[in-house]
Parts: structure tokens; C-alpha cells; sequence
């Protein structure tokens, strides 16, 4: 039996540690070449994994390993290996985008937030809307819900409010529209004008109701909007408004309802997320002292 010297065993140790090494720059090599592919699939939308590629490279490594004198069961466990490890990068590569696209998705959230907390409260509106004129108002007024209700004013439906009036009340805006139907014209009186019945509620519970984000049953129910005077003709009001074909009403509209409706909502959030916030470092403060 020959004998192994030490030095030869030390030179084999050797070359097996830079073959090693040429393995890991190789496997590093085609980590990158992989990682490349899967950007060009993501951006092409096509899918990370091709099981039929899988198999046919994992067959081409065990005809090389044959060709080389090796059992050809570990060439295509080496293989597999390395699919395994391009599989856990995209893995990561995935998650990792996904953590920075949740990052950059909360960072402008926040800003939104932020920015919406500045936004002043419909409180500190009422000084500029009273310089409106009442005539500008009540032409706005009447031209809105014209456009909404011109249907059921032609087909008769509104005849419950000929010669009488209600009254819708804008507590936080300090706001007081009264609307009645005069030779088969739906027409706004001036806002001291005397009426029947009132529905009354923040600016937002009304924007709600309009554009159909919530429904008139809800808000009279949390009290969030409120019936007063004459019971039945509001609720004969409130059911025409609740009957109307939410198509019916023109689509510009219907979008500046929707979005004036959720900016509003969101904005309020943030007023009160912003009142929490401050109310909680208030009574931190004092413990800390």
C-alpha cells in the first residue's frame, strides 16, 4: 500500500479548497444570472418557476455527470441544489420588495395623514361661507338637486312637497337651506324661512348620504343625522331619497360625491388620530416630569 505523506495530503487539501471555491463562484455566478432572468419574467409577467425547465436542467446535469464517470443521481442532486438556492434568492428577493413596497405604501399614508390633519375643520369654514350671499346658495342649492331629483319631480313624486317645506340643517357649517316644490319646480327658500320638518347633521353625515356610502337607516339610527318637526314628511323624504336609482343621478356627480364623500371621511380620521396622538403625549408629559 502506498504511503500518503503529510505534505501530499496537505496539497490535495489544497486543490480541493480552491475547486471548492471555483463551485461557490460558479453558484454565485449563476445566482446573479438567475436573479436577472427573474426580473425580466416579473417585468414580462410571466411566472418565476418553470418546473419543465427544472426537470430538463436537472436531466442535462445528470448526462454531464455520466459523460464525467459520475453517478448520475448526483449530478442531479447538485443540481437540485442549486435550484433550491435560486428558489430561496427570488423567494427573498420577493419578500424583500414586498417589505419595501409596505414601507414606501405606509411612509405615504402617513404623509397623508399628515396632510390631512392640517386641513381646517368644517368649524373654521362658517366665516367664509356666510360671506356667500343666501342667493348664491339657494341657486346652487336648487341647481344640485335638480339635477338629482329631476326624475321623480317629473314623474310627480315630490307633489308631498308642493307648498310645503323642509329644511336641512348643517349643524358644523352653521348652514340652513329650506326646500319646497312651487308649480312643479323644486325651488330653495331663504334660510330663516319657516318649515315643517328639518333633517339635521354634519356636513359629513350629509356628504355620506348622498353619495350613497351609507345608508339613511344607519346615520338616523347612530343619530348621526337627525329628524325633526313634521315626522312624516321627513320620512317620506327620506324614503323618496332612499328609492331613487342611484344610476339615475348623472355620472360626474355621482364621482364628485363619492370622492368629496371620502376625502371628507378620511380627513376627519386623521383630525382625530392627530387629537389622540396629542392627547396621549399630554398625559405623558406630566409622569416624565
Amino acid at each position: 500500500m502506498q504511503k500518503i505523506w503529510p505534505w501530499s495530503v496537505t496539497g490535495h487539501r489544497l486543490l480541493i479548497d480552491r475547486i471548492d471555491d471555483a463551485l461557490i463562484d460558479g453558484l454565485a455566478l449563476r445566482q446573479r444570472v438567475v436573479a436577472s432572468l427573474g426580473a425580466r419574467k416579473r417585468h414580462a409577467g410571466m411566472p418565476l418557476r418553470d418546473p419543465a425547465r427544472e426537470e430538463q436542467v436537472q436531466a442535462r446535469a445528470r448526462q454531464r455527470a455520466a459523460r464525467r464517470h459520475l453517478d448520475p443521481a448526483d449530478g442531479g442532486r447538485l443540481m437540485r441544489t442549486a435550484i433550491d438556492c435560486a428558489l430561496a434568492q427570488q423567494q427573498r428577493a420577493d419578500a424583500a420588495e414586498a417589505s419595501a413596497t409596505d414601507r414606501a405604501s405606509a411612509r405615504a399614508e402617513t404623509w397623508r395623514r399628515r396632510l390631512l390633519s392640517l386641513l381646517p375643520p368644517p368649524q373654521r369654514l362658517v366665516l367664509p361661507l356666510r360671506a356667500v350671499p343666501d342667493a348664491w346658495q339657494r341657486r346652487l342649492l336648487e341647481s344640485v338637486t335638480r339635477r338629482v331629483l329631476q326624475a321623480p319631480l317629473r314623474a310627480g313624486k315630490l307633489a308631498f312637497l308642493i307648498d310645503r317645506r323642509i329644511a336641512i340643517e348643517v349643524t358644523d357649517l352653521q348652514l340652513r337651506w329650506v326646500l319646497t316644490v312651487h308649480a312643479d319646480r323644486l325651488c330653495a327658500c331663504a334660510g330663516d324661512a319657516s318649515a315643517e320638518a328639518a333633517v339635521r347633521g354634519r356636513a359629513l353625515e350629509f356628504l355620506l348620504l348622498a353619495s350613497r356610502l351609507e345608508d339613511a337607516d344607519t346615520l338616523f339610527f347612530q343619530r348621526r343625522l337627525a329628524l325633526t318637526g313634521d315626522t312624516e314628511l321627513g320620512l317620506t323624504a327620506r324614503n323618496l331619497l332612499d328609492q331613487l336609482p342611484w344610476e339615475s343621478i348623472p355620472l360626474a356627480l355621482r364621482i364628485g360625491l363619492h370622492r368629496a364623500a371620502r376625502f371628507a371621511a378620511a380627513a376627519r380620521e386623521a383630525h382625530r388620530s392627530r387629537r389622540s396622538a396629542i392627547g396621549a403625549a399630554s398625559r405623558i408629559a406630566p409622569q416624565r416630569d
